[in-house]
């Protein structure tokens, strides 16, 4: 089996050097090109020397056609506008699209899974094996203590504009996996005032933004006399960066379809 080419989305953004770090240091693996947002100061930079690297020959463009013609898969930790345009394209081109974007709407999903009938897209709102394992537990715990609070609290960097993180709504959606009903009807988010006493099976969340934190998650289930906490930190973003490139390779070569990172680590 060659090289696999890689398209990094977001290419000048924070995940994205990381991204072409990672690949820089893979074996088997190829930065095939990099996208940016039309008008982006960077456009035309070497993503390399962007990314703290040599000049790797491969520079920043606005047009994802001719590079998502010639990959096999394109990583995206974007916006969920280019997300989706990301999807429909890599559907046409039949490979891989690795979607670590969060904030999309209710809709969106709808237009993900068309796209998957064509390409291999994961998509998983946390790339890194650590919060993954982290969600099977909290579905057991949830399944095993019905009648205990689950409350996830989050905090991330100042610049995060999304919340609930992907994450939280991550581990959110295993614990109502775990108790078998809908997290749409059960998530409360944020309180404020008189909100009188909690409802019996909803699952909260808290978020905070501030400094440079790069992800801190709490799952908290309260019960009568006891409080069990179940906790993941990130300390480097090239945790979801490893995360994205084991992706990569495992959706290479499966049939199309929407996977998340539970199928790509077997758990």
């Amino acid at each position: 089996m060659g090289d696999l080419n890689i398209v990094v989305a977001g290419a000048s953004g924070r995940m994205g050097r990381t991204l072409v770090r990672e690949i820089a240091q893979a074996p088997g693996l190829v930065l095939s090109g990099a996208l940016e947002a039309e008008g982006h100061p960077d456009l035309g930079r070497d993503a390399g020397q962007l990314a703290g690297l040599a000049s790797n020959g491969v520079t920043l463009t606005a047009d994802p056609l001719p590079l998502i013609a010639g990959a096999q898969a394109v990583l995206d930790f974007t916006r969920p506008m280019v997300s989706l345009m990301l999807a429909d394209l890599a559907a046409q081109a039949r490979i891989v699209h690795v979607i670590g974007t969060t904030g999309f709407a209710n809709g969106d999903e709808a237009r993900i899974t068309a796209a998957a009938r064509h390409a291999v897209i994961v998509k998983s709102g946390n790339m890194s094996l650590g919060v993954n394992l982290l969600a099977a537990l909290v579905e057991r715990a949830a399944k095993a203590l019905p009648d205990y609070d689950v409350e996830i609290l989050e905090m991330h960097h100042k610049m995060k504009v999304d919340a609930p993180s992907g994450t939280a709504l991550l581990l959110g959606a295993a614990a109502a996996k775990g108790r078998e009903v809908s997290l749409q009807k059960k998530s409360v988010r944020g309180r404020d005032g008189d909100t009188g006493p909690r409802n019996d099976g909803a699952i909260g969340f808290a978020s905070l933004r501030g400094g440079t934190v790069v992800g801190e998650h709490q799952v908290f289930l309260a019960g009568p006399g006891e409080r069990i906490v179940l906790s993941h930190s990130a300390e480097d973003r090239s945790i979801f960066a490893r995360g994205a490139l084991a992706a990569a390779r495992w959706g290479h070569g499966q049939k199309p379809g929407l996977y998340s990172m539970t199928d790509v680590l077997g758990l």
